[in-house]
C-alpha cells in the first residue's frame, strides 16, 4: 500500500518541455509582430496583474529553482482502492526555527512574528512544505527513506510523499533533517563536538552509523540459527482460539509456561490451558479473597492490578497495584496463591524502618517463576534499583510482620529517571530510562552499570533482553530499537556488556518501524508498547521473532531477518538503519498485549511459538506455519 511506485518524475520533464515549445511558438508570434509598439504603461499593468495571480505553473519557469520537490498525498488508507495522487506538481520546502505551532484540524499555522534566526537560541524547527504543510521536526513524523527513488514518506494529518529531482538535492534534505532533528531533540547545534557530549566519545557509531562495525550483527549467531532455527520463506499467522473475557474484561496477561496461563482483571483471574496452538479457557474463574476482610467497594477484594508476576513454580501470583489513580508507583504488592484465589499476604516496600515506592517488579531470571522455591524478585523505581525477599534476615516465612526485606539493591542520589527494566537467563538486569538511556547491571552490582547505551531522545517505556544477554529491546513511543550488547576484550573473547565495558567499537542499533501508512492508520494517539521477544528459557535456544503493539495492530518482525545487514530494507538508507518489514494482525479493538507463549510450545510444524493477542473483551492464539497470504511490508 505504502510502496507503490512513484514512477512519474518524467511528468516535470515533459511540462517543462511543453512550456518551452509554447514559448518558442509565442516567441516567433512575437517576431512577425516586432515592427508594433506596446506602450509602457499596457506592458507594466499586464505584469502586475500576471503577479497578482501567482500562477501554478510560473515556478515551473524556474527549474533550478533551491528545494525544489514534487508532492503527493497518499489517499484510501488501507483499503484495497489507496493509492498515491499528486498534490503540488513543483513546489518547495524549507526548515525554519519557531517560537511555537499553533495546531487546528485545518492545517499548522506559523506566526512570522515567531520564526527565528537559525543561530537563535531556544525555539524549535520545523520542516515547511509549500502552503500545506508545516511538522515539527520530531520521530512522531515516521519519517521513511526511498534512496534509489529520491523520496521521503511522513505522516502530518495524512500520509505525504516528498519527490526530489536529483540525488544531491535528497541527500541534503536527509542531512538538514537530521541536524534539525538532532538539535529538537537534545538543544544543541548537530556539530561533531556536541554529538560526543550527547552520545560520548564510546558511542560515536550510534551518531555516524556508516563508520560503525556492524559485523557483530550477523557474525555470532550464524551457526546458531543455521542449526538450530528452521527456515521458513513464508510463515502465516492462523487464529486457533478465542477465548472470551470472564467477569469484567482482561487488564493484564501471566503467561505460564507449564499447564496454565491467566488473564487477569480487577476482581479476579481466569485461568487458561497452555496447549501447543494456543490458549484455551478451563472454565475456571477465581475472585480475589482477602481473608474475609471488607475491601472498599464491598466483601470481595478489588485490587487493580497494574502488573501481575507469576512465582513460585507458577502457583503463585504477585499482584502489583498503584496507590494513586494514572501512576504507576506502589507502596507493596499482594500474594495471591492460584489455587485457591486467596491472598495470603499483603506485604510492603519498606527500607531502614521507611516506608518506599516501587514503579515495576519483575523476575530474578528469564525462567525463575518455574522455580518452587522461589522467594525473592526484582523492583524498580524512579531512582531505585532492588531486590527484595518475602523471607526475614534469617531465612524464615514471614508471617505476623508482612515486610519485605531489601536484601540487596541501590538508592541513586541523581535524577536517572528509570522507567523498566528485564532479566537476562543469568539474573544480569537491564534497566531503560526517561531519557532513552539503557543501563546494563552484572549479576554481582545494581550499584554501577557496566556499560549504559545513550539515548536517542525518546522515554524507554517497555525493555525486554535475549536469554543470553546478547540483544537487547528498548520500545518508544514512535521506534522500536534493537541493541546488540558483543564485543571483544582486549583478550580476543567474545563478551556482553552485561559482564564488562564495551570499549569504542559499538555497533549502532537498529530501529523497527511502523511504514508511515501504517502509522497513521494506526492513529496518532496510539504508541508503540511491551516490545518483547518470543520467550526462550533454556541456554543454546535462539529466540526467533519480536513482537510489539500499537493500537488495533500486533506487529511482529523476523528477528534473523532485522539482524540481516544485507537485507532489503537497509539498502539506500541514511543514518541509523530501520526496517519496515513486519507482519501486521488486526484486531477491531485496541490489544492490550501481544505476546509469544513459551517456546516450548512451538510444534514441530511451526516456526514458532502460538502468539496471544489480548483485547479487554477476549484474548486470541494464533500460530505460525507455512503458506500463502503473508503480510508483509
Amino acid at each position: 500500500r505504502e510502496g507503490l511506485d512513484l514512477s512519474d518524475s518524467d511528468e516535470y520533464e515533459e511540462d517543462r518541455d511543453d512550456q518551452s515549445e509554447e514559448e518558442e511558438d509565442k516567441y516567433e508570434d512575437a517576431q512577425e509582430d516586432h515592427h508594433k509598439t506596446i506602450p509602457t504603461k499596457a506592458v507594466d499593468d499586464l505584469d502586475a496583474k500576471l503577479k497578482a495571480l501567482k500562477l501554478k505553473y510560473s515556478s515551473v519557469q524556474n527549474p533550478n529553482l533551491k528545494n525544489a520537490l514534487k508532492l503527493y498525498l497518499h489517499v484510501g488508507g488501507n483499503t484495497p482502492k489507496a493509492k498515491w495522487i499528486v498534490s503540488e506538481k513543483f513546489t518547495t520546502y524549507n526548515f525554519i526555527k519557531v517560537n511555537k505551532l499553533e495546531d487546528n484540524d485545518n492545517n499548522n499555522n506559523i506566526n512570522d512574528d515567531d520564526e527565528f534566526d537559525d543561530d537563535d537560541e531556544g525555539g524549535f524547527w520545523i520542516l515547511k512544505v509549500g502552503n500545506k504543510i508545516r511538522v515539527r521536526v520530531s520521530t512522531d513524523m515516521q519519517l521513511k527513506m526511498f534512496g534509489d527513488q529520491r523520496r521521503i514518506d511522513f505522516v502530518d494529518s495524512g500520509v505525504w510523499a516528498m519527490r526530489f529531482f536529483s540525488d544531491e538535492e535528497y541527500r541534503e534534505f536527509v542531512t538538514r533533517f537530521q541536524n534539525c532533528l538532532f538539535e529538537n531533540v537534545y538543544g544543541l547545534k548537530a556539530s561533531d563536538e556536541n554529538k560526543v557530549k550527547v552520545y560520548g566519545k564510546d558511542f560515536m557509531g550510534w551518531a555516524k552509523p556508516e563508520v560503525a562495525d556492524d559485523s557483530v550483527w550477523e557474525r555470532e549467531d550464524e551457526e546458531v540459527w543455521r542449526s538450530k532455527t528452521p527456515v521458513r520463506s513464508r510463515n502465516e499467522l492462523l487464529e486457533e482460539f478465542e477465548e472470551a473475557a470472564s467477569d469484567g474484561g482482561i487488564q493484564s496477561v501471566a503467561l505460564g509456561a507449564l499447564d496454565n496461563s491467566f488473564l487477569v482483571n480487577d476482581s479476579g483471574v481466569q485461568v487458561v490451558k497452555n496447549f501447543s496452538h494456543g490458549i484455551h479457557g478451563k472454565g475456571v474463574y477465581v475472585k480475589f479473597d482477602n481473608g474475609g476482610k471488607r475491601g472498599s467497594g464491598g466483601s470481595s477484594l478489588n485490587l487493580t492490578p497494574q502488573k501481575a508476576l507469576l512465582m513460585r513454580g507458577e502457583t503463585n501470583m504477585i499482584l502489583m497495584c498503584p496507590e494513586n489513580e494514572g501512576k504507576p508507583h506502589s507502596t507493596g504488592v499482594n500474594q495471591l496463591d492460584i489455587e485457591t484465589g486467596k491472598v495470603v499476604t499483603e506485604w510492603k516496600f519498606e527500607k531502614d524502618g521507611t516506608d518506599i515506592t516501587m514503579r515495576d517488579i519483575t523476575n530474578d531470571t528469564k525462567g525463575s517463576q518455574l522455580d518452587p522455591s522461589e522467594s525473592t524478585f526484582l523492583g524498580l523505581d524512579d531512582n531505585r534499583l532492588s531486590q527484595w525477599d518475602m523471607r526475614d534476615r534469617k531465612g524464615m516465612v514471614q508471617t505476623s510482620s508482612p515486610v519485605l526485606h531489601w536484601t540487596q539493591g541501590h538508592q541513586f542520589s541523581r535524577g536517572t529517571n528509570f522507567q523498566c527494566f528485564a532479566t537476562t537467563g543469568d539474573g544480569s538486569i537491564v534497566v531503560g530510562s526517561l531519557d532513552g538511556k539503557i543501563r546494563l547491571y552484572s549479576t554481582t552490582s545494581m550499584r554501577q552499570a557496566k556499560t549504559a547505551f545513550p539515548g536517542l531522545g525518546s522515554p524507554i517505556t517497555h525493555v525486554d533482553v535475549t536469554y543470553d544477554g546478547k540483544w537487547i529491546l528498548g520500545t518508544t513511543d514512535t521506534y522500536l530499537i534493537l541493541i546488540c550488547t558483543l564485543f571483544t576484550d582486549k583478550d580476543g573473547r567474545t563478551k556482553t556488556g552485561f559482564s564488562g565495558r564495551m570499549g569504542n567499537k559499538i555497533p549502532a542499533p537498529r530501529l523497527l518501524k511502523l511504514t508511515p501508512v501504517d502509522a497513521h492508520t494506526a492513529g496518532k494517539h496510539n504508541k508503540f508498547h511491551g516490545g518483547r521477544f518470543s520467550w526462550v528459557t533454556e541456554s543454546g535456544k535462539q529466540e526467533r521473532h519480536l513482537v510489539a503493539t500499537v493500537g488495533k495492530f500486533s506487529v511482529i518482525w523476523d528477528f534473523q531477518q532485522v539482524k540481516n545487514s544485507a537485507h532489503e530494507c537497509y539498502r539506500n538508507q541514511q543514518g541509523l538503519k530501520s526496517c519496515y518489514c513486519y507482519k501486521l494482525m488486526t484486531r477491531n479493538e485496541s490489544i492490550i498485549e501481544s505476546r509469544f507463549m513459551h517456546d516450548k510450545f512451538a510444534v514441530s510444524d511451526s516456526p514458532e511459538a502460538p502468539l496471544v493477542v489480548a483485547t479487554p473483551q477476549k484474548v486470541t492464539s494464533y500460530s505460525m506455519s507455512d503458506g500463502k497470504g503473508k503480510r508483509q511490508q
